[in-house]
């Protein structure tokens, strides 16, 4: 898949293009994407998603992403999408007038539009579908879809997450919540305790459920060479130690190994406990122990 930063970046051919932030790529938004490429099998024309970086809400109102721009751009390319137009989205692009907004979309000569049917876009949310139709006849309004009669967006994904719900948050994604990130040194306080763990740093602002999680961890070990590995993922301020900054620590079972500095996919696949303070370094350590039985049977018939 090819990506810009600019609708003037890409080649002079006409296109199909959804427009959205799309935020999680969730199964909502992979409507969407379905709409999109049924309008590029109609035109005959390559499929381009117009999104933002940072999602819009993540400036406006100040909420964490659900995607980082690489994980957004991996999902697309997942889902068969040709191209992406990827804006930085910054206070001035924002406050753009909807007419600019407009020229951008003319830019890719658009053979049909998809959008969700509550689009608006430009300066005050001035800009609305109607205003589309200036740019093309085809425009194809989305409806906000449901699954059991509750509404799929980003904002409720993130409501799961906040309360450590990680099959929530998988049922309206449509696979399980993922961060990646790039393992760190520590305080090394997991070795000490038996249980090293991987302290995996991922960009300021993404969002992660607090609490204990065994999850699948995925690394490459060279070109090709990716592996897939069960532990016990651990999110949270470490109350016991009187931590004061969020850390994201995995114990990958049935692992040794050296990680530093490289990048790790994390899947949340079952939420086992609540972040605890605990009496001790002894009492944490048991505790640990049991975490990790516990993921062990979570995990029993995950590949």
């Amino acid at each position: 898949m090819k990506t810009y930063v600019s609708p003037t970046g890409r080649p002079d051919t006409e296109t199909v293009v959804a427009v959205g932030s799309f935020d999680g790529v969730h199964l909502g938004h992979q409507a969407l994407l379905a709409q999109l490429k049924e309008r590029g099998r109609v035109h005959r024309v390559p499929t381009v998603v117009y999104t933002f970086d940072p999602p819009t809400r993540v400036l406006t109102q100040g909420v964490e992403f659900l995607s980082t721009l690489p994980e957004k751009l991996a999902l697309l390319a997942r889902y068969g999408i040709d191209e992406t137009i990827a804006v930085p989205f910054t206070r001035e692009f924002a406050a753009r007038p909807k007419e600019a907004f407009l020229e951008d979309l003319r830019a890719l000569r658009p053979r049909a539009v998809v959008v969700g049917e509550d689009f608006h876009f430009g300066r005050g949310r001035a800009g609305g579908v109607d205003d589309l139709r200036g740019v093309t006849r085809d425009v194809v309004t989305v409806p906000m879809h449901q699954l059991g009669g509750e509404d799929i967006k980003s904002t409720r994904i993130r409501e799961y997450l906040r309360g450590g719900d990680v099959e929530g948050a998988r049922r309206l994604l449509g696979r399980h919540y993922d961060a990646q990130g790039v393992v760190v040194p520590g305080d090394k306080l997991g070795r000490q305790l038996g249980w090293p763990t991987a302290n995996i740093q991922v960009p300021e602002g993404k969002a992660l459920p607090l609490g204990v999680y065994a999850v699948v961890a995925i690394t490459e070990r060279g070109p090709g060479n990716q592996q897939r590995h069960h532990g016990v993922a651990n999110v949270g301020f470490r109350p016991t130690v009187n931590g004061t900054e969020r850390r994201f620590e995995v114990h990958f079972l049935d692992f040794e190994g050296d990680l530093y500095g490289e990048e790790v996919g994390v899947k949340f696949f079952a939420r086992l406990r609540g972040e605890q303070k605990f009496s001790g370094l002894d009492e944490l350590k048991a505790q640990i122990g049991r975490d990790a039985q516990a993921a062990r049977e979570a995990l029993r018939d995950v590949e």
